[in-house]
């Protein structure tokens, strides 16, 4: 009997050591599942992080390219409003100055006149003529001023050298004097200037 329950004693520690072994494996089988889940769920936050990183990167990129593209529009489009502003103010002067530029054009021959009226006058002066000359004289001094008040100003022609930008040649004669070869020595009809706009060109003898 005792032999028997010696015998018990042993198989029932056996399957008690079996058991012990079988769940051991269970826990480790179980350990090892839950780790490979924890690496698992580890490598997938790591590449849900990763991939929001690139998508952060590729949205900075993104965002400075837009950046650059948009302040390159505003430089251009600056630049361009302040070639606008400063051709409209040019403009704008030139009106300014060019202000009734037909009315002062069809004034000059009455100019011409004047000019014709007083070489008449010298040439065939007499007692009785003196009182019309001043009187031709005074009209043509306030006409003069006024349209150098509004920037008419004559070209000057006799004497100095032919300019194609100021003078218009008639004709060539040969010149009275070797230094007055290519040199303007008659003015025919003067020319003007509206500031320093030609509004007529000083038709001239040209010496050759």
């Amino acid at each position: 009997m005792k032999q028997m329950s010696e015998k018990g004693d042993k198989f029932n520690s056996k399957k008690k050591t079996k058991e012990n072994l079988e769940q051991v494996e269970v826990k480790s089988e179980k350990n090892n599942e839950e780790s490979a889940i924890e690496v698992e769920k580890e490598l997938l936050v790591e590449d849900k992080d990763s991939e929001e990183t690139v998508q952060e990167t590729e949205a900075e990129v993104n965002f400075e390219q837009k950046f650059n593209e948009l302040n390159d529009k505003y430089i251009r489009l600056s630049a361009e409003f302040d070639n606008f502003r400063r051709r409209s103010l040019k403009e704008k002067m030139e009106l300014i100055k060019s202000a009734g530029e037909d009315i002062l054009v069809n004034l000059l021959p009455v100019m011409d006149n004047f000019e014709r009226a007083l070489k008449s006058i010298e040439a065939n002066e007499t007692a009785g003529n003196e009182a019309i000359r001043e009187g031709i004289e005074l009209i043509y001094t306030n006409f003069k001023d006024f349209l150098a008040q509004r920037g008419v100003k004559e070209i000057k022609a006799t004497g100095e050298d032919f300019d194609t930008d100021h003078h218009e040649a008639i004709t060539k004669i040969p010149a009275p004097e070797e230094s007055l070869k290519g040199k303007v020595v008659d003015v025919i009809e003067k020319g003007y200037l509206l500031h320093d706009k030609v509004i007529r060109f000083a038709k001239v003898v040209i010496g050759e």
